[in-house]
């Protein structure tokens, strides 16, 4: 199911532009990022299940240019345990 879904939610918030803007967008956003538009069509393309990722930077631009909360873009937040909860757990079962 992950590799259908895409990685980024870039064409979602595309797709809430008029056609004016959404011309205007894919004119401006990759000069923006300073990438290729076939760079910024690719970014578009990378599904959850790709190891292929956009540049951290690039995310916060995006972010920005659509006016969208941070870690909004990512359709999978990234969960984990800090370094403190390892350390207690790594000591307490010793």
């Amino acid at each position: 199911m992950d590799e259908k879904i895409e990685k980024y939610k870039i064409n979602t918030f595309l797709d809430g532009l008029t056609i004016r803007e959404y011309k205007f967008a894919m004119k401006v956003i990759p000069k923006l990022l300073e990438v290729s538009a076939n760079t910024f069509h690719n970014y578009r393309k990378i599904k959850l299940s790709d190891s292929q990722d956009i540049p951290y930077e690039k995310v916060k631009q995006l972010e920005v240019l659509f006016g969208i909360e941070k870690e909004t873009l990512e359709n999978k937040k990234v969960r984990g345990k800090s370094l403190a909860q390892m350390f207690r757990e790594e000591n307490t079962s010793k």
